[in-house]
């Protein structure tokens, strides 16, 4: 099963996420954290979703790029946050897999698909801001739209969370 959540800044995503995982039973749980702690402020975030995520059973692991390279029990349910995180990693750490990343990133979404009973993502509602950007910004855009596109396509079930309410966009109760 695989379930993607979006939702904008402070929507509960995170928490509903967190939810379904735990809806899934009581298997080994992993959460791939993509935050890459490079100022106090993500520091803040980072240990905000510690501390929602303690005493769920969660192992964290701390993957940046080619999260498709993480190996993991099959019988497990694993919660990867988030992939704007990951889009902008790969984009722009060295060790990324540069400004054309959406196929990459989406290759390994596919492939921790097949790795693991479930699979739960969330990535965030961006695209609803209006403005002019710099080349670079809207390549990230791009990116993460193609990504998202490419993702809810993999998806079994595809939510998005507005003011902490869920909303089913695809799933068999949806249909």
């Amino acid at each position: 099963m695989m379930v993607v959540v979006t939702g904008g800044s402070g929507s509960g995503k995170s928490a509903f996420a967190e939810e379904k995982v735990l809806s899934f039973g009581e298997m080994e749980r992993f959460y791939i954290a993509t935050m890459y702690p490079y100022d106090e402020e993500s520091y803040k975030r980072i240990k905000r979703h510690q501390n929602m995520r303690a005493g769920k059973k969660f192992h964290t692991v701390e993957k940046y790029t080619d999260v498709g390279s993480i190996s993991f029990p099959g019988n497990s349910t694993v919660l990867l946050e988030c992939m704007s995180n990951l889009t902008a990693n790969e984009m722009f750490l060295p060790e990324g897999a540069g400004m054309d990343c959406a196929g990459k990133v989406i290759r390994d979404i596919g492939i921790l698909k097949e790795k693991v009973q479930n699979l739960v993502i969330v990535t965030n509602e961006i695209f609803s801001d209006a403005g002019a950007y710099e080349e670079e910004t809207r390549r990230y855009l791009k990116n993460l739209g193609e990504i998202n596109q490419g993702i809810a396509g993999l998806a079994d079930e595809l939510y998005e969370v507005v003011y902490g309410i869920p909303v089913r966009w695809k799933g068999e109760a949806f249909q």
